[in-house]
């Protein structure tokens, strides 16, 4: 019997309402030995209080030593396997505007970008282009790419984000990305991670795919000029939010993939909103129709990954000045942490632990005066898994049933 199995069998259904916050790689790094992460830096006065009422501690989202991607962390934190229940991105992007994905379709996350004359990445995010302007390259994309017995969709995300689906026989997603995650290099070829017709059938689809979008993008656009793509996936099938924790969830998050992810595991999808004030409100407005709330923060992530630590300070503080009006809902038990950290000074996700904190009637409150990485780690739930986050908030919500007699 796994972990679900159990909370399956031991959930309970009552009025109480859980949050779980989650701000999108909160986790950071000092820039000098000695120094503070941005979470530590900036001044953050709710999110203190709020740990001085909860349990905090810090969180291995994946295991200790493992980087989490966006995907297997908010499995993880939602209490999937996330080694188990493996969700690559083309599913998230898919289910995230709302594209059906069909048995045998093959979905990926793509990132327009940039190219040099020589072919190699100069900005694997083409600038961060709006969707104003990416969205008619998708157009362009789908009208002119013909590759013989496969139907192709691009469809746009959000910014120089985008989902390409190839619908045909015969095709699988045992695909390496194309990303090199690194610029002054050209795209990877694709190649399979796994040996067979379909896979191999796949790749020879994706390289013609990508042959194509250079030459259809060539003097199109000054910055995106090409495509990079992560995460080839069949559509998955997880177990239901409703079924094994017996909630009525919603999920509110601006970014599509969030969205996705919720959607997969069952729950409902809010009006996206664009700010964290807006996300809250949006909270607020459907507060009596749900039992779970998953909100989601995305700036935290994409200012790290620009390598901008003050942009990132900038961004917690004002998550911090925002977050009376969530306070104000009064949910019986909240949870804040992130899906992985993203320090500024790496400029991408990280293995490094993230700082969580449970806040409800029935925790043991500790000494944390202050939601940081270093403060946490003092904290009473010390150091656990992200498998445990869930169990934890149904416990202080009185949600679980005692095991055994």
């Amino acid at each position: 019997m796994d972990q679900l199995d159990l909370i399956r069998e031991l959930a309970e259904e009552n009025d109480t309402k859980i949050v779980l916050l989650v701000l999108d790689g909160v986790g950071g790094l000092s820039l000098e030995p000695g120094g503070k992460t941005e979470l530590e830096t900036a001044r953050t006065p709710n999110l203190d209080a709020v740990a001085r009422e909860s349990s905090c501690g810090l969180m291995d989202v994946v295991a200790p030593g493992i980087t989490p991607g966006s995907g297997p962390g908010h499995l993880a934190l939602f209490g999937y396997h996330p080694v188990k229940h493996i969700v690559q991105r083309g599913a998230l992007a898919a289910a995230g505007i709302d594209f059906v994905q069909e048995p045998g379709d093959v979905a990926a996350r793509a990132n327009f970008c940039t190219v040099d004359e020589a072919g190699s990445v100069a900005d694997r995010r083409a600038g961060r282009i709006p969707t104003e302007e990416s969205a008619p390259l998708c157009e362009l994309l789908e009208e002119e790419v013909k590759i013989e017995g496969v139907q192709v969709f691009v469809r746009p995300v959000k910014e120089h984000r985008a989902l390409v689906v190839f619908r045909g026989e015969g095709l699988d997603d045992k695909l390496h990305d194309t990303d090199p995650q690194q610029t002054g290099v050209p795209p990877l070829k694709p190649q399979v991670t796994e040996d067979g017709p379909a896979a191999k059938r796949t790749a020879q689809v994706v390289a013609e795919f990508l042959k194509q979008v250079r030459e259809v993008l060539r003097g199109k656009h000054a910055k995106a000029n090409m495509m990079l793509m992560r995460g080839f996936a069949l559509k998955p099938d997880l177990p239901q939010f409703a079924d094994v924790y017996k909630l009525r969830s919603a999920a509110e998050a601006t970014y599509p993939m969030y969205r996705g992810l919720a959607r997969l595991v069952g729950m409902e999808i809010l009006t996206p909103r664009d700010t964290v004030a807006e996300e809250f409100e949006e909270v607020g407005a459907n507060w009596d129709k749900f039992d779970f709330f998953f909100v989601h923060v995305k700036k935290t992530d994409s200012t790290g990954e620009d390598g901008d630590f003050d942009g990132k300070v900038e961004v917690i503080e004002r998550i911090d000045a925002d977050l009376p009006e969530l306070l104000a809902l009064g949910p019986d038990v909240l949870a804040v942490t992130a899906d992985h950290s993203t320090p500024a000074k790496l400029a991408m996700h990280s293995w490094h632990p993230v700082p969580v904190m449970i806040r409800g009637p029935y925790v043991r409150t500790d000494q944390v005066a202050e939601f940081g990485e270093s403060a946490c780690s003092q904290g009473n739930l010390h150091r656990i898994p992200a498998l445990a986050l869930m169990p934890l908030l149904l416990a202080n919500a009185l949600r679980l049933a005692k095991f055994g007699a």
